[in-house]
């Protein structure tokens, strides 16, 4: 009754200053059976009063005429209809999120990008250029302007290049290397164009575009006809419209993979070139996940003694999936906001998980509900460029300078013999153990099945390893039965098309079904008949109505490019590798398994095998780097102990007796306390432990971890001097 006479007051207060006053709701969700879902979200996230649910269904217009009836009926209908539809009557049409796409301006992009690409294309191919490169040059530039995708193109390339010029790779993402342009512009390595041959010197090219070789690197070595120099060899083959669409208009993604050490530096370079205020951190929106609305479903019922039936547990199960949960950020997704505009004209700000200490400032909206407005630049940290920095740092090697395809580095992947091991030695008929894209034993029993021989096999099996459904139940079957070699099956989206082009197809429709198959949609009957009609084999068409999810070929070859560099590495720097391998990725390292010898490890190995499927996920981690680690045994390589004065805090050292293990290799002991004892050692020697508790901020723990590994050997206990 108290709360009516406050609703009376309110009216009677409106109608004396003349204001329209209006009943609403405050609905939280549709139906009233909905409150459940709200008691259980509300009791799993450990509201006292989850069951005293207020009735906060979205009510029909007769339910609110009778919630307010005791207003009187002409006030109550002036409520709840007249007034609520004069007010709607007032506002002019208003949408959340302004329509058409914002792109930030640069001045001079168009002319710019163009400058870059035929110059580039130039400097390699010569001038005039050869029709196949002017043909795709001048088909790409044209969608690029037209479209108004220059800006991204100069974005990347800025990005790009400063930091390379830093010292540090930059590895593509997505279909971005299906671009010739970007290639041109030096944005991704990945060059698009058929397999071919040219020369430095004199700017001799030939290419191949009978699809009989599936990337350049595999060609036979040959010397220019002119100047009798080596012939450089690239080319992948990939068709632009699986960037770019058919049309040249799909909006591109130009996902960009910079170290993790230099990711902050690059989205601090973003906001050099658009300006505080205008590059804001993509924001997310975490929703609850099935298996958390499980646990929340199974308390609830726990705690109010229910029993249910599978099906409705599912139905609370399904009901709940899906809400809001938290905010977050993208792993590397900024919005880039034009220099008119202000980000408030999209969307409002916020800090992630309303966390108000923390300085990173993301969109309000998830990130999705504006990409097609606003540019986003996925600017991700990677740790395959940190791990070919640090190897370059290491050995003094270029990276680049790596001839791509190098045959005894092309053993690893369908033997051990490179690394001179038996596969009895390391427990893996190949050796790629720590390469990245094929350290897995999931991928390391597809080379085995494939055996691959060709750096296009290489990119072939990374684009199966990422598929859903196009290696297991299918191409797997292909291979092992004969029916098809690994050229021959489907592994990337792009081999859809370009297949079916040389198979006779016509390119607007080889790239429609591309389009079906890649996104799980399998091929429609015109289509089917069609590929027939083009003696495309049975087994083919079979494959393609299987696939649910396909890689880019684009993102494939930029991959397996950084892991064949780092596989050379292996090869021919093999401490270097392994030291690089444990300082970036192995941060489960532990020193008391995986340095006390062979012998242990292998029995470590043994134990974890013979468990299986019971492992937690930091013991499958653990299993990982046991391997890599006994084939370094393998190869004569040694670990040298914690040393109070020579180890780092993280970073694994390479010496000429062997690897040095850094002090967090020693678990229990953190970064935090190992940067204070290289400080305080920096400044003089210990006397003594005591003089290491105390200037050295070590705890008692750490201490004890020290003294077990042996870093303490020789230091005495006290500073205090005996006279006797």
């Amino acid at each position: 009754e108290d709360l009516k006479n406050i609703n009376r007051k309110i009216l009677e207060l409106g109608k004396k200053v003349k204001k329209l006053v209006v009943a609403t709701g405050d609905a939280h969700f549709l139906d009233p059976g909905d409150e459940l879902y709200r008691k259980i979200l509300m009791m799993g996230q450990g509201f006292s009063d989850a069951a005293d649910q207020a009735p906060l269904y979205f009510k029909s217009t007769d339910e609110m005429l009778e919630e307010f009836a005791y207003l009187g009926e002409k006030d109550c209908f002036d409520v709840v209809v007249e007034n609520t539809n004069s007010i709607a009557n007032q506002i002019q049409e208003i949408i959340p999120i302004p329509k058409g796409t914002f792109p930030p301006r640069i001045e001079g992009a168009e002319e710019e990008i163009k400058a870059l690409a035929e110059g580039k294309a130039k400097e390699i191919y010569g001038d005039p250029l050869p029709e196949i490169v002017e043909k795709r040059l001048i088909k790409e530039l044209n969608s690029i302007i037209k479209n108004g995708f220059s800006v991204m193109y100069i974005i990347a390339q800025k990005l790009v290049w400063k930091s390379l010029k830093d010292g540090y790779l930059v590895g593509s993402r997505g279909s971005v290397g299906s671009s010739f342009v970007a290639n041109m512009a030096g944005i991704t390595e990945v060059n698009s164009l058929p397999p071919h041959y040219v020369c430095e010197k004199c700017q001799y090219s030939e290419f191949i575009e009978d699809g009989s070789f599936g990337c350049g690197f595999d060609l036979p070595d040959q010397l220019c006809p002119n100047c009798k120099q080596p012939l450089k060899k690239d080319g992948y083959d990939i068709p632009f419209e699986t960037f770019l669409g058919f049309d040249g208009d799909k909006e591109p993604d130009i996902d960009l993979n910079f170290s993790g050490e230099y990711q902050s530096v690059a989205h601090k370079y973003t906001e050099e070139l658009f300006g505080e205020g205008h590059v804001f951190r993509a924001g997310t929106i975490g929703t609850i996940a099935e298996k958390t609305a499980f646990g929340y479903v199974k308390g609830y019922m726990d705690e109010k003694g229910m029993m249910a039936t599978n099906a409705e547990i599912g139905r609370l199960v399904k009901g709940c999936t899906g809400v809001k949960r938290t905010t977050g950020q993208h792993p590397g997704g900024v919005m880039i906001v034009p220099q008119d505009n202000h980000i408030y004209d999209f969307c409002p700000i916020q800090r992630p998980a309303d966390d108000v200490n923390s300085s990173i400032i993301t969109t309000h909206f998830d990130y999705h509900s504006i990409s097609g407005r606003l540019l986003k630049l996925d600017i991700l940290g990677h740790d395959d460029p940190t791990v070919i920095r640090m190897l370059e740092d290491l050995t003094g090697v270029n990276a680049t300078t790596i001839p791509i395809g190098e045959k005894r580095t092309m053993g690893l992947f369908s033997s051990t013999e490179p690394l001179g091991v038996a596969p009895e030695d390391i427990n893996s008929q190949v050796g790629t153990f720590a390469v990245p894209e094929f350290g897995t034993k999931f991928v390391r029993q597809m080379l085995v099945d494939t055996r691959p021989t060709t750096f296009s096999e290489l990119i072939r099996i990374s684009g199966l390893s990422h598929g859903t459904d196009v290696w297991l139940n299918n191409a797997q079957d292909l291979v092992r039965s004969q029916v098809a070699s690994l050229p021959e099956v489907i592994c990337t989206r792009d081999d859809i098309m370009v297949y079916l082009m040389y198979g006779g197809v016509e390119p607007k429709i080889a790239f429609k079904i591309m389009e079906d198959v890649r996104k799980g949609k399998g091929l429609k009957e015109e289509y089917v008949e069609l590929m027939r009609e083009n003696q495309i084999p049975d087994w083919y068409i079979d494959s393609c109505n299987k696939i649910k999810y396909m890689f880019p070929k684009a993102h494939a070859a930029a991959y397996v490019m950084m892991a064949f560099r780092i596989a050379w590495f292996k090869v021919y720097h093999p401490e270097a590798f392994y030291v690089a391998y444990y300082t970036v990725r192995a941060e489960e390292f532990d020193a008391m398994v995986m340095a006390q010898g062979k012998d242990k490890l292998v029995s470590t190995i043994r134990e974890y095998e013979q468990r299986g499927n019971d492992l937690t996920q930091k013991e499958k981690n653990l299993l990982t780097i046991m391997e890599v680690v006994n084939e370094m045994y393998a190869r004569g390589i040694q670990f040298l102990p914690v040393d109070l004065y020579e180890s780092d805090a993280k970073a694994f050292k390479l010496t000429k007796d062997g690897i040095r293990l850094p002090f967090n290799a020693l678990q229990g002991l953190g970064e935090n306390a190992a940067k204070s004892i290289l400080e305080a050692r920096d400044k003089r020697p210990f006397m003594s432990v005591d003089d290491l508790r105390v200037r050295g901020k070590a705890s008692k723990t750490v201490i004890d971890i020290l003294r077990v590994s042996g870093a303490l050997e020789g230091l005495s206990e006290s500073s205090q001097l005996s006279f006797l």
